[in-house]
């Protein structure tokens, strides 16, 4: 397999480097194969149609162009070979169903072959469930006052309601046409493929089997049945073939437990690298640029994603900080999570450099506006190796590096994405560690050096299981929705101390002070009348049961022959 080709029947102005092979006849390669490319071509792995976008608009100087495009192409290629979105195959057969009035379903003969489809027809309004995905999808009808299971393939829904819309297999010719909607079931049932968009980790998810839902946000913003919540277990159940691969779910993810496979962090980390001293404009797959004339000022190269909701506080920062320049977003639409995202970016950058880090354009005209400010912001530019971090490790790392040691106020976190300031009431924490079990991201810890409970604030989501955790009441309490940027919020901070308490019987430390004083306080008027079992109260779990069992066997005379006679 080559690497790159590029491809312009009219040719192309200027030498490309020998890495990439320039041809104007796509026929003198029909059976070669390669992984980048500058058009839609049966052979090639990745098309990347903003390298002609590149050349079509951009002021670069020539000598810049060459090396640009080069850089293009090597992006495309990283952003395929660390790609996790495999590839998978749903088998489909030809059993549709087809919901419409008479006209309509007149208007769908005349589109296709007798016999051609297993077809049933129905009206809508008897429609109660739908359930399954393409290839395996399950129809609830009311006939006559009895619920009927349909099991079909694929659905053909004129003017599709929501319950069409959640789940893989359900077509609406009145979004495209009925030719093009009869082309694409065909096409489904022939070769049905789709691809696995997301990664989990259950391990620091803020939902998973937790005693009260905390989070579950991935599943509220899916559009789909791709994420669902299994409320009895607290578990997520994911459907791969439901996923449109918009990423939502990813940015909104708290602590980073959902990742984007055709660019994970590890990935969107790999392409920041090329874009030093360059101005990134990030374009998701779906803004169609093909048509779009519009000048790039010079240094401005394009950043080309597949998703548009996937981007996050963490990958943005990545890129802002390796091209040391403010970002451009061409997009029509900003997911809950991306949009919170970009105004913590943008509190921290003014307070900081007194400029906005992301320029958000939703149309050609604010596109063009976007592209005469975007600009370097000097001192911004930051590199860091941390392909081995999670979310919310790499952003503190890299927002520490903005703070260094000044003081720039207090960011506030948005409606979606969640930061916080764990406080807690030294003089009701007895240091059971309750909330250290609680939190999975490592905000919260004991140090058993100096018996302390300790904050990382700038890991915690803010999710509040600790605090509901917390068995004292009133001890553990949550600043919701606070970035405090200055340089003690990326420090451990102690919130508790205690000494140890020694066994009244060996001397052994076993417990805290207040932890021994709290159950002694509640025990000891009930143990009152046996000083044995009240000294307990002050006992290792070691002696405790050698006390009790010293002192029965003390007594057992006195039980078994309670008038002393001797034996």
């Amino acid at each position: 397999m080559q690497e790159f080709i590029y491809y312009n029947p009219n040719g192309i102005e200027f030498p490309l480097p020998e890495s990439i092979v320039v041809t104007n006849k796509l026929i003198d390669y029909k059976n070669d194969n390669f992984i980048v490319s500058n058009v839609s071509m049966t052979n090639t792995e990745l098309v990347a149609n903003e390298i002609d976008f590149y050349i079509n608009n951009s002021k670069d100087p020539l000598s810049k162009k060459i090396k640009n495009v080069e850089k293009l192409y090597e992006v495309n290629a990283d952003r395929f070979d660390l790609a996790q979105d495999m590839v998978y195959t749903q088998e489909v057969s030809n059993k549709v169903l087809l919901v419409c009035d008479n006209e309509q379903k007149s208007e769908v003969l005349k589109h296709i072959v007798s016999s051609e489809f297993d077809l049933f027809h129905i009206q809508e309004d008897i429609i109660k469930d739908i359930n399954g995905h393409i290839g395996n999808l399950t129809v609830t009808v009311k006939d006559d006052e009895k619920l009927i299971d349909l099991k079909v393939d694929q659905i053909v829904w004129f003017d599709e309601k929501e319950l069409g819309m959640k789940q893989s297999g359900c077509f609406d010719p009145l979004k495209s046409s009925v030719d093009d909607v009869i082309a694409k079931i065909r096409e489904n049932i022939s070769n049905y493929e789709y691809k696995k968009f997301t990664t989990y980790d259950k391990t620091i998810c803020q939902y998973h089997e937790r005693r009260e839902e905390i989070c579950g946000r991935c599943a509220d913003v899916c559009p789909t049945v791709a994420i669902v919540k299994d409320d009895s277990k607290k578990h997520l159940e994911f459907s791969q073939i439901d996923c449109h691969g918009c990423g939502g779910c990813v940015s909104i993810c708290p602590s980073g437990a959902i990742d984007y496979t055709p660019s994970n962090r590890e990935t969107i980390s790999q392409m920041s690298r090329y874009y030093e001293n360059q101005i990134p404009l990030i374009i998701p797959d779906k803004m169609d640029i093909s048509s779009l004339s519009i000048k790039l000022k010079e240094d401005v190269l394009p950043f080309k994603i597949e998703g548009e909701k996937f981007l996050h506080e963490a990958t943005l920062l990545t890129l802002l900080q390796e091209s040391g320049s403010q970002v451009v977003f061409y997009t029509d639409f900003l997911s809950k999570g991306t949009k919170d995202s970009i105004s913590i970016l943008n509190q921290v950058y003014q307070a900081k450099y007194k400029k906005d880090a992301i320029l958000v354009a939703m149309d050609e005209k604010e596109l063009e506006k976007a592209l005469k400010k975007v600009d370097f912001i000097e001192g911004s530019r930051y590199k860091l190796s941390d392909m081995e971090m999670n979310k919310r490790e790499q952003f503190a790392i890299r927002l520490s590096h903005i703070v260094g040691n000044e003081d720039l106020g207090v960011v506030k976190t948005g409606e979606n994405v969640h930061y916080g300031h764990v406080k807690v009431d030294e003089s009701k924490c007895t240091l059971c560690l309750s909330c250290v079990g609680a939190c999975n991201v490592n905000a919260l810890f004991a140090d058993a050096s100096d018996n302390t409970l300790r904050l990382n604030a700038s890991v915690c989501t803010s999710c509040g299981y600790c605090e509901v955790t917390c068995p004292e009441k009133d001890c553990l309490t949550i600043e919701q929705d606070v970035i405090k940027l200055n340089p003690t919020w990326f420090k451990e901070e102690i919130l508790a101390q205690d000494e140890l308490f020694a066994c009244v019987e060996c001397g052994k430390e076993f417990a805290t002070k207040k932890a021994v004083e709290k159950i002694a306080g509640i025990m000891a008027p009930i143990f009152a009348s046996d000083p044995i079992k009240e000294r307990t109260l002050y006992c290792c779990e070691d002696c405790k049961p050698k006390i009790m069992m010293k002192s029965y066997m003390e007594n057992k005379g006195s039980y078994n022959n309670p008038q002393g006679v001797s034996l």
